[in-house]
């Protein structure tokens, strides 16, 4: 039963951290392709870190008998910087939203070659019918998106390995840059900050520290392997970084049957994503009071729409690192207390 309760957090653990970024493929270049063969040295740095902090922040939680990420942040830094905390979290996922909906315009563009606009226009109105009717299917949706995604994954690594120049791409070396050490320390932190909102309550929940340790350890695990193999799929693709979203191309390539299908499930996810994220916002403005759903969140759709008028890859490329080393601080104060 034990076990069974591990690989439920560990499932919760993936599929909080595998979004819409990851389901496109351009996070996974940004962060660890674009540096050829030490790419994978950044995973390893990554998957480290996934599942060393993954288990210290359940812990703590157990420790505290915390119900929220705000009572894990007042334990850590206190009623004065706390609420500095809570606004750099409202900022970045204002950050995030914009990018998902930059990334669903994308997806029209790039693939379905119909105007940005409308991509982002048409998920716009699809949130706010959603926020306004209710997000209880989204669980179910997600439920059913993460695994597709990840069983994709692996398909479309078995299906590089066999091509012909499967090695010689893997081995391809950039020149070493440090900053391969600094991306897999970025992209941890900053997805472990944001996955924090779900681990506390789920680690508080359960109240066994031997079941939360094995669900961070197979979270992490698994997360590793699935980067790896998203990684050894991007780095097959010829000009990968050039790409809005690479493993659409790839699948496109690779098994075109399964091509449309796969671009529901990237809409989807980036979808899912714009909602969690917008949800979150709205209740973290209104925090109790009673206020319309539809106005507050239309201001912040509002905002994010403006922000995701730049570019999907510069906008990725720029407000990601940055969140992540960002997030850094965060992870650094845990590991004194």
């Amino acid at each position: 039963m034990k076990w069974k309760r591990s690989f439920q957090l560990a499932s919760v653990y993936v599929g909080t951290v595998v979004g819409a970024g990851f389901a496109t493929g351009k996070e996974i270049v940004e962060f660890f392709s674009q540096y050829g063969a030490f790419g994978l040295l950044g995973i390893w740095i990554a998957g480290l870190l996934f599942i060393w902090f993954g288990i210290k922040i359940m812990l703590l939680a157990i420790r505290l008998k915390a119900r929220s990420f705000h009572q894990l942040n007042m334990y850590m830094f206190g009623p004065y910087i706390t609420p500095i905390i809570n606004v750099m979290m409202f900022v970045m996922l204002i950050g995030v939203s914009a990018v998902m909906l930059s990334g669903a315009g994308s997806v029209f563009e790039e693939q379905l070659h119909l105007p940005k606009q409308l991509g982002v226009l048409f998920t716009v109105f699809l949130t706010l019918l959603v926020l306004t009717i209710g997000t209880n299917g989204l669980v179910l949706v997600n439920s059913f998106v993460v695994p597709l995604l990840i069983f994709f994954s692996f398909m479309l690594a078995s299906l590089s390995f066999q091509l012909d120049d499967f090695w010689t791409n893997i081995i391809h070396k950039e020149p070493f840059s440090f900053e391969v050490i600094t991306s897999g320390f970025a992209y941890a932190s900053f997805n472990i900050s944001l996955a924090t909102a779900v681990l506390v309550p789920a680690a508080s929940e359960i109240g066994d520290e031997k079941v939360v340790k094995w669900g961070g350890i197979l979270g992490g695990a698994a997360l590793t392997i699935i980067l790896i193999a998203s990684h050894v799929t991007l780095v097959q693709l010829p000009g990968f970084t050039s790409f809005h979203i690479p493993m659409a191309v790839m699948m496109e390539t690779l098994a075109p049957t399964f091509y449309f299908i796969y671009i529901l499930i990237i809409y989807g996810e980036i979808f899912t994503s714009v909602i969690g994220n917008v949800y979150g916002l709205e209740r973290f403005i209104r925090k109790g009071t009673q206020g319309s759903t539809l106005i507050v969140s239309t201001c912040i759709l509002a905002v994010s729409y403006s922000i995701s008028l730049i570019d999907y890859s510069t906008l990725l490329a720029t407000l990601y690192p940055m969140f992540g080393y960002v997030s850094l601080a965060f992870l650094l104060i845990l590991v004194f207390k």
